[in-house]
């Protein structure tokens, strides 16, 4: 049995070199800067243009992409024109990120968040050898055995029961109350 192996050294000249390891490895971290997107609902085609070349480049760059459509007055009362608008920045940036987070409406604005793509994560696709004989030690006959065929269940050929009914009366979860006609408010 040997005896366990130890190093003498300079134990200043050791913490020296954790603190320099540490601060190399902080220096290496990248944080996640965050650019904003905003737009209006009324938002013009080459005006559209514009700001999606922008947020293409900010999320080539690498960084998180929030895009916002700001309602302003009675525009609020269409809210679907501003997701589709959404939806669609989203459709035309799927070269350069990601949606993380669906459009959501939050007060007076609507906003959706997009990661970039990762370039580095795509694995490179190996090239296949032209048709030729086949590698030595493959034999086309040396193949795996087939599994035995397992007994569907039984409980498989019951019929299953359809989905529940809903009440007319119940409203769908985003849906907002009605305010009462202007001759019934409280003065």
């Amino acid at each position: 049995m040997q005896p366990p192996v130890a190093r003498m050294g300079d134990f200043g000249k050791y913490r020296y070199d954790l603190q320099q390891k540490a601060k190399d490895a902080k220096k290496k971290q990248k944080a996640v800067t965050w650019k904003e997107i905003r737009v209006s609902p009324k938002i013009d085609d080459h005006d559209i243009e514009t700001k999606i070349r922008s947020a293409a480049k900010f999320l080539d760059e690498g960084d998180k992409l929030k895009v916002t459509v700001r309602f302003r007055g009675r525009e609020l009362a269409h809210p679907e024109r501003g997701r589709t608008l959404l939806l669609a920045i989203g459709d035309r940036l799927k070269d350069h990120g990601t949606i993380e987070r669906q459009p959501l409406l939050e007060g007076r604005s609507m906003s959706m968040v997009m990661n970039a793509v990762r370039r580095d994560a795509v694995p490179a696709t190996p090239a296949r050898p032209a048709a030729g004989p086949p590698p030595p030690g493959t034999s086309p006959t040396a193949t795996k055995p087939a599994a035995p065929a397992r007994p569907a269940p039984a409980a498989a050929s019951a019929p299953r029961p359809g989905p529940t009914p809903q009440p007319a009366t119940a409203r769908p979860p985003a849906a907002r109350p009605v305010p009462p006609p202007r001759a019934q408010r409280p003065a």
